[in-house]
């Protein structure tokens, strides 16, 4: 799927863009489920086990900042992930064995969508070797004005910045940090359809949505299969029991097969400890820990 200046670029720079992934009947398919699981949030008053509300949100005109885990609300998202282009690039870039961290649907509603702060993906959750990265699916096309992504070239060689504020994990960089390096960000645009990959220490963050248009992005957080949590596994496995844990494990392959052998690697590692007030989504956890914004 990706030629080998598109892995030497990703490689080097933490960050790609890689141009009509997911086309034709599939998108469009991917684009109708989106707009009926947003219509039926009419119905919701509250964020729920499947929707995160943005401000103003109303039966008149829904406002959603996200919608959470798609692959388990509906199974055209699973299926875009483990059976099309998208794995193809998951495969080139993280190995045979791959298994998924989780998954949401950030819906940036026009004028005004919440901007998303800067931040390394891995700050939330550090594992024994950092081959983990993101993959952000545009179900619309994305521009300068509704909120794209922006990311830092070459940021995942370096540090792990502090993402804690008054004591607290808050999810988020301090704009003023000495090494949060806002001058050398790129801002990636692309047709729908095309699809953005960061890597799990790339700084990177958005703005909110400015224009008169949504911008719904579907993200898939993927990891080699011998990448293990450090932080959350052995309780994980206490709540759910071996055979839960076991299943679901089995259920979070994209390609390959579970690997029962960590590959520890010499990374940094910074733990999201104390929690956050709020940590039930990036947004409350940015917003709980009064983080001053880079995008004003």
């Amino acid at each position: 799927m990706l030629s080998a200046e598109q892995k030497r670029f990703y490689d080097e720079n933490g960050y790609l863009m890689v141009e009509d992934v997911v086309t034709g009947d599939a998108l469009r398919r991917l684009q109708a489920v989106t707009h009926d699981l947003i219509d039926a949030s009419r119905g919701v008053s509250e964020s729920d086990a499947i929707y995160d509300l943005d401000h103003g949100h109303s039966a008149e005109m829904p406002r959603l900042t996200r919608i959470k885990l798609p692959h388990k609300v509906d199974p055209c998202y699973d299926e875009i992930l483990k059976s099309s282009a998208v794995t193809e690039v998951l495969r080139d870039l993280l190995g045979p064995d791959v298994t998924l961290l989780t998954a949401k649907l950030n819906a940036k509603a026009p004028g005004g969508g919440a901007a998303v702060e800067w931040h390394q993906d891995w700050a939330f959750y550090p594992h024994t070797n950092d081959t983990l990265l993101a993959v952000g699916l545009m179900l619309d096309d994305v521009d300068m004005a509704n909120g794209p992504l922006q990311v830092i070239p070459g940021s995942h060689r370096g540090p792990v910045l502090s993402h804690h504020a008054n004591g607290f994990f808050c999810g988020a960089v301090d704009p003023e940090d000495p090494d949060f390096h806002r001058d050398r960000a790129v801002t990636l645009t692309g047709r729908a359809g095309s699809m953005t990959v960061h890597h799990c220490r790339t700084l990177h963050g958005s703005a909110p949505n400015r224009s008169d248009r949504p911008r719904l992005v579907l993200f898939y957080e993927c990891a080699a299969a011998d990448a293990w949590p450090i932080l959350g596994a052995a309780s994980y496995i206490h709540e759910l029991g071996q055979r839960r844990f076991w299943d679901d494990l089995q259920d979070r392959v994209v390609c390959g097969a579970p690997c029962l052998e960590p590959r520890l690697a010499d990374v940094p590692v910074r733990m999201p400890l104390p929690p956050a007030r709020d940590n039930t989504s990036i947004f409350k956890t940015q917003a709980a820990g009064g983080v001053k914004s880079a995008f004003g």
